[in-house]
């Protein structure tokens, strides 16, 4: 008999199957037993008739506990009303472990509860919807970046130096060679391959060690930062709206189940395509200010902020253009204005804040010298860095996307610690 996954099984229409999994959830009703299976592609109604199995076998799916592990076989029959499409005429049940008392029941849980039990918490329908759709998104990315011809660049995870504000550095000791930090950013590695390539990307962990307790904050988070040479902060918005674009479509397309069962407002995200508003930071200043909030030029957006200047808007809003003093050291300034660097955020709707932030790379060396004594930066342990303008340095421009961020609002999620699977918080670093 062919063992077979329950995403498959219409396949298998009329067939007798196995399938291996675990218990979901269980009713009796009469001389019928109905045990829903779900093996990690699907759900499945698996149906014992009394008379069709042994009085052993009836009895045992009675009785078997939730998340018990367990191996059915049985007729594929196909049922419109069903999930999938298909059923199960079970012939046959073999229990591997009977599992008792679980402690993720359908009873609500508070949020503290189910962090703790959070290697339990990933079977939920909810939560295997969640990581369903994370990991979608993030074969998106990788497939929108790799059919542009774009190089993947793996930066490393342990760098001698901050990327951005020391403050907010995880402190490793490294052998004899004194304190290593966990990366914030895999940034300026990506600008070196860059200039090697052309278009790269890297994508993997990143660490900020902020002290932040908001559901936008995590201690530990992934990101995807791609770079490309020859580029203006224009070709970093096109690049970024189209990405998102794509990124979105492409999971309303392939996840439209797992969507379904967060019971997300697909027509919302329906509305991410180009193009996307494009504002300047003194536009949205002046959006607050019509609507009574009371903000000073030169600070940089909170989230209540970016909540207000998004409900203007339908879709994703580019705010560009920041006062160079809250932005980092290595974004170009603005010809034009010098007191703006040639940056870019990418909000999102409904209130999910920043998800992409990006700018135009300083490719003066002078220039680029004089921003790292204004920060009181060492500039020794950025001359690997200096080195890219001192040898070939050309315009060039790039952005980091949250995936986190991104993952949370697809999905629709109140908090980002159900975007990845096991969130690290200044409150927690467990399970």
């Amino acid at each position: 008999m062919q063992k077979v996954f329950i995403n498959k099984l219409k396949d298998f229409v009329g067939q007798e199957v196995t399938l291996q999994g675990w218990l979901f959830n269980k009713r009796s009703s009469g001389k019928i037993r109905f045990v829903i299976l779900r093996d990690g592609t699907g759900y499945v109604q698996c149906v014992f008739f009394k008379g069709n199995v042994s009085e052993e076998i009836f009895e045992m799916a009675d009785k078997i506990g939730q998340e018990s592990s367990i191996i059915v076989t049985g007729k594929v029959k196909e049922d419109a009303r069903q999930v999938g499409g298909v059923e199960i005429d079970a012939t046959g049940l073999i229990v591997i472990q009977d599992a008792k008392d679980y402690p993720i029941t359908p009873k609500e849980h508070g949020p503290e509860f189910l962090l703790d039990n959070r290697h339990l918490w990933l079977r939920s329908k909810k939560q295997v919807a969640i990581m369903r759709i994370r990991h979608r998104i993030i074969k998106a990315i990788r497939d929108f970046f790799d059919e542009r011809d774009f190089v993947l660049m793996d930066p490393p995870i342990l760098t001698p130096n901050a990327v951005e504000g020391t403050s907010t550095l995880f402190e490793t000791p490294y052998f004899d060679l004194g304190n290593a930090y966990l990366t914030q950013s895999g940034q300026l590695y990506a600008e070196a391959g860059a200039m090697a390539h052309g278009k790269v990307y890297t994508f993997g962990p990143t660490f900020r060690a902020e002290k932040s307790k908001t559901k936008r904050h995590l201690t530990e988070f992934w990101m995807c930062e791609p770079e490309v040479a020859f580029a203006d902060l224009n070709d970093d918005m096109n690049l970024a709206e189209s990405m998102l674009e794509y990124i979105v479509q492409t999971v309303l397309k392939e996840r439209a189940e797992e969507l379904k069962i967060l019971e997300r407002d697909t027509s919302k995200l329906e509305k991410v395509v180009r193009p996307f508003p494009r504002i300047s930071y003194d536009e949205a200043v002046e959006i607050l200010h019509k609507n009574g909030v009371n903000f000073e030029w030169g600070n940089d957006f909170g989230a209540p902020d970016e909540t207000v200047i998004v409900q203007q808007f339908d879709r994703p809003v580019m705010v560009h253009r920041y006062p160079a003093e809250v932005k980092a050291f290595y974004m170009k300034r603005d010809p034009e204005n010098p007191k703006v660097a040639l940056a870019v955020d990418v909000l999102a709707p409904e209130g999910y804040g920043e998800i992409i932030g990006g700018s135009q790379r300083e490719d003066s060396l002078d220039e680029l010298l004089s921003r790292i004594k204004e920060h009181n930066l060492p500039q020794e342990v950025f001359e690997w860095y200096l080195d890219l303008r001192r040898y070939g340095t050309v315009p060039h421009a790039g952005f980091g996307i949250g995936l986190e961020r991104t993952v949370s609002w697809i999905c629709g999620l109140d908090h980002l610690r159900e975007a990845i699977p096991f969130p690290r918080m200044i409150y927690r670093n467990t399970p």
